[in-house]
């Protein structure tokens, strides 16, 4: 472990709850199900709110079990030392969550028919919300500004690393028949057509409600509040130069 990250196959990872031989474990050795549910995302990009509509839609909208077992129960965390424990001696089907980018996800997914939810979030909105959640935590490096974690996010040397690298290496299982993209704006629109991709119903009145954050308001566009007009047009320099290639209409913002 290095300056405040735990690293694993070139990528930092948080130095709390993690550990190399678990990582290298549940990256190598861990298999994936046939009947198995993963939601995959970059941090802070709408993580916790797709777990809890998913368990409510698997539960038919009976609020018991989301409010009698933890979310890392419910939904562990397969990189995590004490989540991969759980999956490992739980019987399927399985929820799993999983920050992973593509090139260390377990190799068993993809010869499996397990599915796949994808969820994916301006990376402007990303980078404010990770400012605030990492300064507030004991997991990781802490910044000292959002200016230098401007810099770090634009470097990848954030958790989990390249905001873009995350993306393009997830988008390239796109077509695939199990692997359903979402986005954090299309939730929060609620429209007909977006939540029915998971399942029929108005999931909100379940009780799902927009997730909750530190910092910053968790609204769409929220960044305009926080980053400068330098900042922003730096990231949208990259965005332009990364993103290349692919199609606009898969990436719902500005």
């Amino acid at each position: 472990m290095t300056d405040g990250y735990l690293w694993f196959e070139g990528l930092p990872f948080p130095s709390i709850d993690y550990s190399y031989e678990g990582l290298k474990e549940a990256c190598t050795k861990f298999v994936i199900k046939d009947e198995d549910t993963v939601m995959v995302s970059y941090p802070k990009s709408g993580t916790h709110w797709l777990i809890e509509i998913l368990c409510l839609i698997h539960s038919k909208g009976d609020t018991t079990w989301i409010r009698s077992v933890s979310i890392w129960d419910r939904a562990p965390w397969l990189e995590i030392d004490t989540g991969y424990k759980l999956l490992k001696e739980r019987e399927g089907p399985r929820f799993l969550t999983s920050h992973l980018p593509f090139y260390l996800f377990p190799k068993s997914f993809f010869t499996s028919k397990a599915k796949v939810i994808y969820i994916m979030r301006n990376p402007k909105d990303v980078l404010v919300s990770g400012y605030y959640f990492w300064t507030t935590t004991k997991f990781s490096k802490k910044p000292e500004s959002l200016d230098q974690y401007f810099q770090w996010f634009l470097q990848g040397h954030v958790p989990y690393g390249s905001w873009f690298e995350h993306i393009r290496g997830w988008m390239s299982m796109r077509d695939r028949e199990n692997v359903l993209l979402l986005s954090y704006e299309e939730l929060q629109k609620v429209t007909s057509t977006s939540p029915g991709n998971l399942a029929d119903g108005d999931w909100k009145s379940w009780g799902v409600s927009e997730p909750e954050v530190t910092g910053a308001t968790g609204i769409c566009g929220d960044w305009k509040n926080h980053l400068t007009v330098a900042q922003a047009e730096a990231l949208d320099k990259l965005y332009q130069e990364k993103m290349a290639g692919f199609p606009k209409e898969l990436f719902p913002w500005e």
